[in-house]
Order: C-alpha cells, then sequence, then structure tokens
C-alpha cells in the first residue's frame, strides 16, 4: 500500500509533466497513480492535491513569489517549482501540519532537484508557512 509520501511524489511528477507543457495530464493522473501502486484513500489523497494546486496555480504562485529571495520564479528547476506549488498548497489550504509539510517537500527535493534544492525550498517554504494565513 503506498503511503503519502509516495503520493505526494506522484502529484509532484504530474504537476511537473503539466508544467512541461502536458496539459492534458488530469485526463491520465489516475492511471498514472494507478501504474505507481497508489490506490484507494491515497490516491483520493494525490488526486485532491493535484486538483487542488491546478485550481488555485495562480495565487500559488504569486505567494511562492513573495518568498524567492534573489530567485527568478521563471528560472526555477521544474522539479523545483512543482515541489514548492506542491508544498505551498498543502500549507495554505490543507490541515496538514507545516512542519510535516515542509520535511516532505525537503525529501522531494533531495531526491528529484539540484543540489542546492532541499535548503532552498526549506528556505521559501519555512518563510511561506510564517506568514500565510491558512484557508483550511
Amino acid at each position: 500500500m503506498a503511503t503519502r509520501t509516495q503520493a505526494r511524489e506522484a502529484v509532484a511528477g504530474l504537476l511537473y509533466a503539466y508544467d512541461s507543457g502536458n496539459i492534458n495530464i488530469r485526463d491520465f493522473a489516475q492511471s498514472i497513480l494507478e501504474e505507481k501502486k497508489i490506490k484507494n484513500k491515497q490516491q483520493i489523497f494525490a488526486l485532491e492535491l493535484f486538483d487542488g494546486v491546478l485550481k488555485n496555480l495562480e495565487e500559488l504562485d504569486k505567494l511562492i513569489k513573495l518568498y524567492l529571495k534573489e530567485w527568478d520564479f521563471e528560472r526555477l528547476g521544474g522539479m523545483e517549482r512543482a515541489i514548492l506549488r506542491l508544498g505551498a498548497y498543502e500549507i495554505k489550504f490543507t490541515q496538514t501540519d507545516s512542519p510535516v509539510v515542509i520535511n516532505e517537500a525537503v525529501e522531494l527535493g533531495k531526491n528529484y532537484g539540484g543540489d542546492n534544492a532541499p535548503k532552498f525550498i526549506n528556505g521559501v517554504l519555512d518563510a511561506l508557512s510564517k506568514f500565510t494565513e491558512p484557508q483550511k
């Protein structure tokens, strides 16, 4: 059975694909999750995260940009952008505790981002969590 960590990992991949121009990825999201053995409650969790990020994409991007110090949002790596969007969504729109969200995002950054991704992701999401009012 898949874990929430695996579900988040899959969502980051779906967001990366979406950001890379595959705007129809949602049509295949359920099949992709099933291929990754993400089923039942974890699949529902993953689809809610994915749909939530897409629904609030513009707001999330604006929010992330507020906490990018000396970084250009458009020049971020695709996976780093996907991980930040996912983390920002969970902090702002879910009841998951911010430290859990940040830890999960940092781990994703270690596995899929550049060398500086974990520290960078941690800094942005930590600042965002301190100054963002959750809409849960």
